[in-house]
């Protein structure tokens, strides 16, 4: 691999954007004409049983073409989501009274899957 192709490969603007497991990783690089694209890679954190971990990387191109669309379309999906939602996170991870909703069902006695009954293992 020649010298020019080495720094063509090279990051020539970074920004890094830490989230929990996840990170983002901004990186303007160079074509081999010398023009610059976008690279956006999230990379995030799965940990094994035994401790040790590993990471599943996602990576977009992103050329000069398509940044008006692109940007058009990222900008009216961010805005559909806070005017939909709301900027407050929710999720059980960032609300610690969070609660799922979840389809309630009734047993043939008129209690829930939830519901505690005492039982005496003589009854059984």
């Amino acid at each position: 691999m020649g010298e020019k192709d080495i720094m063509d490969q090279e990051e020539i603007y970074s920004k890094v954007l830490r989230a929990g497991r996840r990170t983002y990783f901004f990186d303007v690089r160079s074509t081999k004409a010398g023009d610059y694209y976008l690279t956006i890679t999230e990379s995030k954190k799965f940990t094994h049983d035994d401790g040790s971990f590993h990471y599943k990387k996602h990576k977009i191109y992103l050329y000069k073409e398509d940044f008006t669309a692109f940007k058009e379309i990222m900008d009216e999906m961010m805005d559909y989501i806070i005017d939909e939602k709301g900027q407050e996170v929710i999720s059980e991870r960032h609300q610690k009274d969070f609660k799922k909703e979840e389809e309630t069902t009734v047993n043939e006695n008129g209690s829930t899957p939830e519901s505690f009954t005492d039982v005496d293992f003589d009854d059984i």
